[in-house]
């Protein structure tokens, strides 16, 4: 019980870094509602820095591992790595359709998966419809993605968005909150340090 206690005061003395997370959160989201190119960029660019840093760690594992077997798969590892982070900032669209068709392809599988399962499953389980019905719409999705990937690029940015936004509301809302916690707990320690009851 002390310990939630102390918790919930250390979060309270930064209420604001929850507000500001929100903020940013917010605003993320409606780059990505209003400017979806400078969204698509945005995210490609990072995509392609994070692609960059595996390679680079890739790299360092495959000098400190040298001469041992195997060393050239990491090796081989961090150039792609490096080089797919490169391609992807120098051109984001193209990586930002090559992430969606990934999605697609992934989504078709995870549907065909869930179909097959809730056929196997239909003499074990009771709702085996709602997982096959699962199943189907993920699929569904998967192939309107790759056919269309420049609708799957919004379809995508939009569920960001909405995430963002819904996050964002959340944090300045459980911010606020903190920082009454935190006024209270202020104005608690100022009555015991007068040596009075609050």
């Amino acid at each position: 019980m002390r310990m939630n206690v102390t918790l919930a005061i250390v979060m309270a003395r930064a209420w604001w870094t929850f507000i500001l997370r929100g903020v940013i959160a917010i605003l993320f989201g409606l780059v990505c509602l209003f400017f979806p190119p400078l969204a698509i960029i945005g995210l490609a660019t990072l995509f392609g820095f994070w692609l960059i840093m595996d390679g680079v760690t890739g790299l360092t594992g495959a000098w400190s591992a040298r001469g041992s077997g195997g060393w050239w798969v990491s090796l081989l590892q961090g150039i792609a790595g490096l080089v797919a982070g490169f391609l992807a900032i120098v051109w984001p669209v193209i990586t930002a359709f090559v992430l969606v068709l990934l999605v697609g392809a992934w989504a078709i599988l995870t549907g065909v998966f869930e179909i097959w399962t809730a056929i196997r499953l239909r003499e074990h389980i009771k709702g085996e419809l709602f997982l096959a019905i699962a199943g189907v719409i993920s699929a569904l999705f998967g192939l309107y993605v790759i056919i269309f990937p420049g609708a799957g690029i919004l379809s995508v940015l939009w569920l960001i968005a909405v995430f963002a936004l819904a996050f964002g509301v959340t944090l300045i809302a459980l911010g606020w909150r903190l920082r009454g916690i935190y006024e209270q707990a202020t104005r608690q320690n100022e009555y015991v340090e007068r040596g009075m009851r609050p």
